[in-house]
């Protein structure tokens, strides 16, 4: 992961149900992340790639669960969310 780059930082916007009512009445965004970022990062990247002010993030990761491929079990890979807060007034397009 390069750190400089905001595209290996912040990888999709998490689109749910959930996360659509986050963003109406908290204007909060849910983005999948790399694993490795931090919230220093995640911020920056943001902040850069939508042209925003992000008051707070929060992030959590996500351990993948068991799935069953034929006759073996594999894993689904580990994956980590970042929740955005922004600045009130502003909001982000991620449809």
């Amino acid at each position: 992961m390069n750190p400089t780059d905001p595209r290996q930082v912040v990888l999709r916007p998490v689109v749910t149900e959930k996360t659509l009512r986050q963003s109406e009445r908290n204007n909060a965004y849910t983005f999948e992340v790399h694993p490795r970022a931090n919230k220093v990062q995640i911020r920056g990247a943001v902040e850069t790639i939508f042209k925003v002010d992000v008051v707070a993030v929060r992030t959590d990761t996500r351990i993948g669960k068991a799935r069953r491929v034929g006759w073996r079990a594999v894993n689904a890979p580990d994956t980590k969310r970042a929740i955005v807060t922004l600045k009130e007034g502003q909001s982000i397009d991620v449809y």
